[in-house]
């Protein structure tokens, strides 16, 4: 009786890749390195050397001597602090609301295929291209009054006129407000065209088929589909709105008085002018845990769509 042999498994060889092959392959990490590395030591590893300093003893320089949640304790028994945290909920509500109010607004009137888009895209766009320093310091001369507007409506006759909120305690905080949205409303006025663009022409042509008025169908059809967008912009707004510290440092420098202290300024002074770096790191961790809040559920809620 013969037995029948099995056959042996070949398998086969995997083509070895060429020099030309690895290096092509490998170029793109070797490019991204640098950014990353760069990326992870001063982004990351200040983040982490910033939540470190927050729990010692640091006064004028950098100590490590363990001080528990002391700086936290006494950044909360601060009164500024708490100035600077109703000034950010007032600046950043209106500056959100109102950027996005007005992006929307223009937006739809850009929408319409005017014939000068062309020449208005680029006007509106061009605050955004400014830095916030030179936003703020054009503005702090057209608001002052011993120079600005009430200085000019004067000039011209109207004696009785005035606006002296840039040094005025209790409207201060609103000049900021004002600076702010003059120089992001364009650029949210860019993210709802491109939305707006990007909104199938079928579905509004199919409503106006059915009769509905235009208000509705931007009511109840193109509003909705920009969610994305608003959500967006509400992100890109609130995560400014908490680091700004260039246009106020420039506009008012967090007066008159701390009438226009935010968390950022308030970081920096307590940092850098009053020598308490461990209360300074840990207002940085706020800003960063208040930022984190809100790009967390951004991003989880992204995500969970794309698997979706």
């Amino acid at each position: 009786m013969t037995t029948i042999e099995p056959m042996p498994v070949i398998t086969p060889e995997r083509p070895r890749k060429s020099l030309g092959d690895t290096l092509r392959n490998g170029l793109p990490k070797l490019v991204l390195a640098p950014s990353f590395a760069v990326i992870l030591i001063f982004v990351y590893g200040f983040i982490l050397w910033t939540i470190t300093l927050s729990f010692t003893t640091s006064r004028i320089l950098p100590v490590y001597k363990w001080g528990g949640f002391d700086a936290y304790f006494r950044l909360w028994s601060q009164p500024n602090w708490y100035v600077a945290m109703q000034n950010l909920a007032i600046f950043g509500i209106l500056y959100i609301a109102l950027c996005t109010a007005i992006g929307l607004f223009i937006a739809i009137l850009m929408d319409q295929r005017i014939r000068a888009e062309g020449v208005l895209r680029p006007i509106f766009l061009y605050p955004m291209a400014l830095s916030f320093v030179v936003t703020g310091t054009a503005w702090k001369w057209f608001l002052n009054p011993g120079l600005g507007l009430e200085h000019t409506m004067r000039n011209l006759g109207w004696e009785s006129f005035t606006f002296d909120w840039l040094v005025n305690p209790n409207m201060a905080i609103y000049t900021v407000v004002i600076a702010g949205v003059w120089q992001a409303s364009g650029f949210i006025m860019a993210m709802f065209l491109a939305g707006l663009r990007g909104i199938d022409g079928e579905i509004i042509k199919a409503a106006q088929i059915d009769g509905a008025s235009t208000v509705s169908i931007y009511r109840r059809i193109i509003i909705p589909l920009l969610r994305p967008v608003f959500l967006s912009a509400f992100i890109v707004l609130a995560h400014m709105a908490i680091k700004s510290y260039d246009l106020v440092i420039a506009l008012t420098g967090g007066g008159p008085g701390n009438a226009t202290e935010l968390p950022s300024t308030f970081m920096y002074s307590y940092t850098f002018n009053r020598n308490q770096m461990n209360v300074g790191s840990a207002s940085a961790v706020m800003m960063l845990m208040g930022i984190t809040a809100i790009i967390v559920p951004y991003l989880y809620s992204e995500l969970r769509e794309k698997k979706q």
